[in-house]
């Protein structure tokens, strides 16, 4: 058994690279920029040569690799077809089957946020668990689903789009996807910030949220770690709000471990708090023992989940 894996977060600006022992420690890390020039046409192989140079500086045989995995901001297929990535440029694409071509590796692709929560199941909060749900708080809301090691990608490759779940269908205002009412709305960062805003508009109560400009989600955290009643109240209503969009997902999935990441998650135990005082009135029997956990290996979670699906 070959004894490397390269594990590849693909972003809009960066492309994270990792190199990885099969018992998943990280050896070497690095990231080049992502060309986005022609439509992002040269991307790939970029990617490709970037991984054979940089495991001959480590000085590491490239035969001693047993494969790539590459996470794709995007729709991923069973077959590790894209079907677009605005912000790469990319239309339907054959990831799987060029960057084959390109490395001589075998490939996993897989959607960015699911295989974060691949990364966070072999290496990170859910190490030693075989069922976890990630939820990916950050300028939208993502997540990854694993069943019995495996992740849930369905059969358009729209399994686990959470975000995307439906928990306030009297909402007037469009979700960017095109609905109304979605989980994403509510407690994502923009949902937060958004939330905030037009709440203090309809109160006449005191926070110190109305001396800002502009309102964001870790101004909203701030000022309820340090009292502001107000902010209390929007972190208890995204609290419940979360752990409502997670009850639907664990009546479907039954996990063991639910792992909140992304960038909101910088708000520390205050958000798994708010989410657990919730979280039991809107589940019943064995759902309400599921852990409710903030993520360990942030911006790393892309290049070991992607190494990670090598493994599962």
């Amino acid at each position: 058994m070959k004894r490397y894996l390269f594990g590849v977060d693909l972003g809009g600006t960066t492309v994270k690279n990792g190199i990885f022992t099969r018992e998943g420690d990280l050896l070497h890390k690095w990231e080049i920029p992502t060309d986005l020039r022609e439509g992002g046409a040269n991307i790939l192989a970029d990617i490709a040569a970037s991984l054979r140079k940089t495991a001959e500086e480590q000085g590491l045989s490239y035969e001693e690799f047993g494969g790539l995995g590459i996470g794709i901001p995007g729709t991923v297929d069973r077959e590790g077809n894209v079907f677009g990535c605005v912000n790469l440029g990319w239309g339907f694409t054959r990831v799987k089957e060029i960057l084959e071509h390109l490395s001589g590796l075998p490939v996993e692709v897989g959607n960015d946020a699911d295989v974060a929560a691949m990364g966070e199941l072999w290496q990170g909060a859910g190490k030693g668990c075989r069922d976890l749900v990630m939820i990916t708080l950050g300028t939208g809301l993502g997540g990854g689903v694993i069943s019995d090691g495996h992740l849930i990608r369905g059969a358009h490759g729209f399994g686990a789009e959470v975000g995307h779940m439906c928990v306030c269908p009297t909402e007037t205002e469009y979700c960017n996807c095109g609905k109304r009412g979605c989980l994403e709305q509510y407690c994502s960062a923009t949902g937060i910030a958004r939330q905030a805003e037009k709440n203090l508009l309809r109160s006449g109560r005191e926070s110190s949220l109305r001396q800002l400009d502009s309102i964001t989600a870790k101004d909203v955290f701030d000022a309820c770690k340090a009292g502001d009643l107000f902010a209390v109240d929007q972190v208890d209503r995204f609290g419940r709000t979360l752990a409502m969009g997670m009850s639907y997902i664990a009546c479907v999935t039954d996990p063991e471990i639910f792992v909140i990441g992304g960038g909101v998650s910088a708000a520390g135990t205050i958000l798994t708090e708010a989410v657990m005082r919730h979280y039991g009135d809107f589940t019943y029997g064995r759902q309400r023992d599921v852990d409710i956990v903030l993520a360990q290996l942030g911006n790393d979670a892309g290049i070991y989940g992607s190494a990670g699906l090598f493994m599962h």
